[in-house]
């Protein structure tokens, strides 16, 4: 029985709040007393020890730890595509309406849109980023250090009320000031800054921010830069070392640098209701290395950093995600060329596996289950539903999400689908046109 989907996919920055009110606390004076352990004080030490053990075995089993002594408040902003309902393997735990175990599985609803409000930036018509060929020798970590921690800033994103801070990583594009993150980095900021690693901070500017790949290009008025050397991400094998630097939690751990290896190519991973295929990677990233760079062990990025699994009941280590430096060129060519990605295709709908013990828990087939369908695209205009059943792709069975995208891999702008859909123990077919993925998910 399938116990798939426990776990979730979020994004490693939060933003991190200003306490004022925050004081030093004057040392407290020591208190004249009698010396040694009399009755009261072994009963109050065992007290003490008792709440220590209970609290500790709370925190445990919390499946997270409180750091509050060192690091600001990290409110949960993350972009996790579903939580559990308790525990899906379970079927004594499923509702009685299967609509119901479905609103909770996938329980985060698709953003269409990113809210940046950041000044934008004139169009950099001329800059295509350049993939390169392996150097003949790898480089050891030192090497790869010393070598590419200057092309690694940190990224700074306000709002006007200046309420708080979103923290992340950058990697310097160009000389002149061109800079890459993750657009979720930056999202629902109204202004920006990018800090050096000499500490020199600078305004940043936006180029252009894609929500589904989860790209985006800021600029600076800085010269001299130095550039990051990007390799290329189809080349990989599992088993490939690889190495991370970044800026996680906050700016007292800026520019650490941790190893490991590639875990697995082309890993399907749902983001906002986007499939992403991303490299897998077991290296040690936390929140704040979002934007980072991944690299091969010739100093090259094949990776930028943006995601890990976690889970709110259970430890998951090593398993975090990037996005491949050859889907990182198409963007940002389109970014630094439009201000935005034109002519992909979409169509409109958020698509997730069925576990298998709900489907045979409430008797469902095999299929996709629908969990949000975008306004204004054409399949709402067709009449597809949240709570459909999603079951063959121009007359071929579907059960994954990369089952589609192959499907609509080979289609453009314009071109139909068919679908058939499975609701409520009825079925039917549709055409839907895919629509251009900016008239669909629009930046506000």
């Amino acid at each position: 029985m399938s116990n798939e989907k426990w776990y979730k996919t979020e994004d490693w920055y939060r933003p991190l709040k200003y306490d004022e009110q925050q004081t030093d606390s004057e040392p407290k004076k020591k208190k004249d007393g009698k010396k040694g352990f009399t009755p009261l004080r072994i009963t109050g030490l065992t007290v003490l020890v008792l709440v220590l053990i209970i609290a500790t075995s709370v925190a445990f089993s919390n499946g997270k730890d409180d750091n509050s002594d060192m690091l600001p408040n990290l409110p949960d902003k993350g972009f996790a595509p579903f939580e559990p309902f308790n525990n899906p393997g379970d079927k004594e735990e499923l509702p009685d309406d299967w609509q119901d175990f479905f609103s909770n599985f996938y329980n985060n609803v698709q953003r269409d849109v990113t809210e940046i409000n950041i000044p934008r930036a004139e169009l950099p018509k001329d800059f295509s980023l350049q993939i390169m060929a392996e150097d003949e020798e790898e480089l050891d970590l030192k090497e790869l250090y010393k070598k590419s921690s200057p092309s690694i800033v940190a990224i700074s994103g306000y709002t006007k009320d200046m309420n708080g801070y979103n923290w992340g990583t950058g990697v310097v594009l160009s000389s002149d000031g061109l800079i890459l993150t993750n657009t979720h980095v930056i999202d629902g900021c109204d202004s920006a800054t990018v800090t050096l690693g000499d500490d020199s901070v600078y305004d940043a500017k936006l180029v252009g921010a894609d929500v589904i790949s989860d790209i985006a290009v800021l600029k600076i008025e800085a010269q001299g830069l130095t550039p990051a050397s990007f390799g290329d991400s189809s080349v990989l094998s599992v088993g490939d070392k690889v190495a991370a630097i970044g800026n996680p939690l906050g700016e007292t751990f800026r520019s650490t640098l941790t190893d490991g290896i590639i875990s697995a190519i082309e890993r399907g991973i749902n983001h906002n209701g986007h499939s992403m295929n991303l490299l897998q990677t077991n290296t040690a990233i936390n929140e704040g290395n979002s934007g980072g760079a991944l690299f091969n062990m010739y100093g090259q990025v094949i990776g930028i950093t943006n995601m890990k699994m976690m889970s709110s009941f259970s430890s998951i280590e090593g398993i975090g995600f990037a996005i491949p430096s050859n889907t990182v060129k198409e963007v940002v060519d389109s970014l630094c060329t439009y201000g935005e990605v034109k002519g992909r295709p979409s169509i409109g709908i958020t698509v997730g596996a069925i576990p298998e013990n709900a489907a045979e828990h409430y008797e469902l087939p095999d299929g996709l289950y629908i969990s949000a369908v975008s306004k204004g695209s054409d399949a709402e205009k067709k009449g597809i539903k949240p709570g459909d059943i999603l079951l063959e792709v121009n007359g071929q069975a579907v059960k994954t999400t990369e089952d589609v995208n192959v499907i609509k891999s080979a289609l453009g702008v314009g071109d139909s689908m068919t679908f058939k859909i499975w609701r409520e123990g009825e079925t039917f077919e549709v055409d839907v046109v895919l629509m251009d993925t900016n008239e669909v998910y629009k930046e506000k």
